[in-house]
């Protein structure tokens, strides 16, 4: 009765080796990743471990969701002990790639979809978006750690998968990624009480030394702020470039989220401003 999963990764368009060396560390490291058990490497075959169909998405609901993201959250606090040394050599979520990822924005949000001009403030409020991220305790990141990409399994759950992008980064991103996911949204209350679950036990853990709930708390709203701001463009470029249409219906959240923080901010008025008033442009259009 035992099933599993086979990856194809066509080796001319796919490296299946970056998969295969965070799969092994995260595995050695008790992290519930699907465990492999056959490589082809000539071919581009992988066999794994199967969790099942069933992912955060398709069973969270208001009576099942403190029980499920205390699962999520425990595992990611498990992730972000992994140790940083020898073991894995990740690339660092650097300067360069958080500006590379911003851009996203205005090429394909901004001037392809909504056809309208850059603004001028946008690289200031890149760099605060940036600074914010790298002063922040650097650990495993896992990159899209939400609700399509944690399997609801029997045991252990959730079952974690699309890890190969890892690389060592800002400790509130995969919680960001979490808990403002794109594809599924909480009451603001709820939230609080996650975060303050996360930040209680990391703090037992010595991930957070000497840092406030308040300054944490600003860190993980302008992480999701550039999160939310790339993938505005990451879902825009995949209708327009990829033909993947579907992703639009998901840009109206997301954008709620930016809309939610820049207006929290002071720092982030002009951000705010820009937002509203294309709202109103589009709206009236």
């Amino acid at each position: 009765d035992k099933t599993w999963i086979v990856m194809d990764a066509p080796p001319m368009q796919e490296d299946i080796n970056p998969f295969i060396t965070i799969a092994k560390f995260l595995y050695q490291h008790n992290i519930h990743v699907p465990k492999i058990d056959a490589v082809n490497h000539d071919s581009g075959f992988l066999l794994l471990s199967d969790f099942g169909q069933l992912s955060y998405l398709d069973e969270l609901t208001e009576s099942s969701a403190d029980t499920m993201y205390q699962s999520a959250i425990d595992s990611l606090l498990q992730l972000q002990q992994c140790p940083l040394n020898n073991e894995i050599n990740l690339p660092a979520y650097d300067r360069s790639l958080l500006e590379q990822e911003l851009m996203l924005f205005p090429d394909w949000y901004l001037t392809k979809h909504l056809q309208t001009a850059v603004p001028e403030f946008l690289p200031h409020t890149f760099e605060l978006l940036i600074n914010s991220a790298l002063e922040q305790p650097q650990v495993l990141v896992h990159r899209d750690y939400h609700s399509r990409n944690l399997m609801h399994t029997t045991n252990n759950s959730p079952g974690i998968i699309d890890f190969q992008d890892a690389v060592v980064g800002p400790i509130t991103y995969d919680l960001v990624s979490l808990l403002r996911d794109c594809y599924i949204s909480w009451p603001q209350t709820m939230i609080e009480q996650w975060i303050q679950n996360y930040f209680n036990q990391a703090q037992r853990l010595g991930l957070l030394a000497d840092i406030s709930i308040e300054q944490f708390t600003k860190w993980f709203d302008l992480m999701g702020l550039q999160r939310h701001i790339k993938v505005l463009g990451i879902f825009s470029r995949l209708n327009y470039r990829d033909n993947k249409a579907n992703y639009l219906n998901d840009l109206p959240l997301t954008l709620r989220y930016v809309q939610l923080i820049s207006a929290k901010y002071s720092e982030f008025s002009e951000l705010s401003g820009y937002l509203n008033q294309q709202s109103h442009t589009t709206a009236a259009s």
